[in-house]
Parts: C-alpha cells; sequence; structure tokens
C-alpha cells in the first residue's frame, strides 16, 4: 500500500536484493510482471524505464557515494543530471535534503572524511533530492553499530511520517526489520514464505521463519544446507558385474 514500509527478509543468496535490483530496473527480469504504480516496467525500453526512474530513489548498501565528489555533488548528482535546474534551486534542494537528514552544513566534505552513519545519510539525501514517491533500500543497516543502525531507522520511518514515501527494504537486520515495517515478506529458496505484519510472522508456526528470526544455529534451514552438502560431495554409485 502507498505510504508504507515493506521489509524484505531471507537468508543470502535467497533472491532479496535480485528483486529490488528488479523492481529498481537495474537487473531486467526475464518474465512476469512488475508494476510500479500504473507502469508495468518489465520489457520497457530504456527510455521508458527511465521515466519510471525518477519516480523512484535508490539507498546502496554502503551508500555507494561518488568518492571525487563533495557530499553536495552527490546530492545534487540527480537534480543536475535528470533535471538540468539552475544552480540556485539546486543548492536549495541540497540544503533541504541535508537538514531533513540531519547533516546540515557537510556539502563540502568528501565521502572519505565521512562515518560510516554519515555516508548512509548522505546516500539517502541523494535518493530523496528529487522527492520519489518510492524509495528502494539495499541493507541499510548494514556495517553499523546499533546506535547508528536505530538512527538510520529512525530516519526511514520519517520519510513515511513526514514525506509519505513508500518505502520497500531488503536487510538481514531482524531488530530493524521489526522495528520499522508495516509488512514483512520472507523469501526462502526463491519464494515468499511468509508476507504479514510484524505481529503475524512473529506468531508464525513456520519452523523455517523462526529459525531465522530467532537466529537459531540448528534447525530445518541448517538440516536442507547439510543435506545440499552431503549430496554435492556424494560418490556416484557403480553397478556391479
Amino acid at each position: 500500500m502507498p505510504g508504507e514500509i515493506v521489509c524484505i527478509m531471507g537468508m543470502s543468496g535467497s533472491g532479496k536484493t535480485t528483486t529490488l535490483h528488479c523492481i529498481g530496473g537495474l537487473t531486467r527480469p526475464t518474465g512476469g510482471e512488475i508494476w510500479i504504480g500504473d507502469a508495468q516496467i518489465v520489457g520497457m525500453t530504456e527510455d521508458q524505464l527511465n521515466g519510471v526512474r525518477e519516480r523512484m530513489g535508490m539507498v546502496f548498501q554502503y551508500a555507494a557515494l561518488f568518492d571525487s565528489l563533495t557530499v553536495f555533488e552527490n546530492v545534487a548528482f540527480g537534480p543536475r543530471r535528470r533535471r538540468r535546474l539552475p544552480e540556485d534551486q539546486i543548492r536549495a534542494i541540497v540544503a533541504e535534503k541535508l537538514e531533513l537528514v540531519g547533516l546540515p552544513g557537510t556539502e563540502n566534505l568528501y565521502p572519505s572524511q565521512l562515518s560510516g552513519g554519515m555516508a548512509k545519510r548522505v546516500g539517502l539525501a541523494r535518493a530523496i533530492a528529487l522527492s520519489p514517491p518510492v524509495l528502494l533500500y539495499d541493507e541499510p543497516t548494514s556495517g553499523l553499530d546499533p546506535v547508528v543502525a536505530s538512527v538510520v531507522d529512525e530516519l526511514i520511518m520519517q520519510m513515511r511520517d513526514k514525506l509519505g514515501v513508500t518505502s520497500l527494504v531488503v536487510s538481514h537486520n531482524i531488530t530493524s526489520i521489526f522495528r520499522i515495517s508495516d509488512r514483512i515478506a520472507m523469501v526462502h529458496e526463491g519464494q515468499i514464505l511468509i508476507e504479514g505484519t510484524p505481529e503475524e510472522v512473529r506468531a508464525s508456526p513456520d519452523l523455517v521463519v523462526q529459525q531465522f528470526i530467532q537466529g537459531r544455529s540448528h534447525g530445518p534451514i541448517e538440516q536442507a544446507r547439510r543435506l545440499a552438502r552431503l549430496a554435492e560431495v556424494r560418490p556416484p554409485l557403480h553397478s556391479e558385474g
């Protein structure tokens, strides 16, 4: 639903980030349908897809800032490249977005001068520079300590509460997922295993879901992996005779 925060969780390699990249138009799916509002983007030309991309902002796992550009130039990248706005308007946009993420006055810093949490916030400021209605987050709290991760969580919720942004978040951080989500989907072996509110997911009787959200080392996930490893190393059978 519009204005929701939806989190996708699951084991590494389950397809979470690939799903996010397909929605964002960074990876071309081989089939199926993806709807962004009233636009079905599978099969679109690059020019058509660029028009849809303007309605989405992407926050990458490690911020993916341009190292050779200042904070100002990183945040201004979208308005300059996509909209070709006048410089005074761009300066106002950059100042507004940096204020919104709690980093006023950092315009002249370079990414090498930023902490991990600051870099994440600059990445968010860049993603919202064109005021998109949809934000995609790839592991937004990865590599952050618990305090800074909670700050990033607060910013994600602010995007919903203040701007009405719809957010799709890929994350392994169970604490963060249950803190910020309106709905949660768990991907397992290429399928959506469960989808619901945090309360519904937490109460799920599914053993795979419970093992994952409780972080247990033993359970059906590990058993399946062990069987897969045994199948890989088992020598072929030879008939006698």
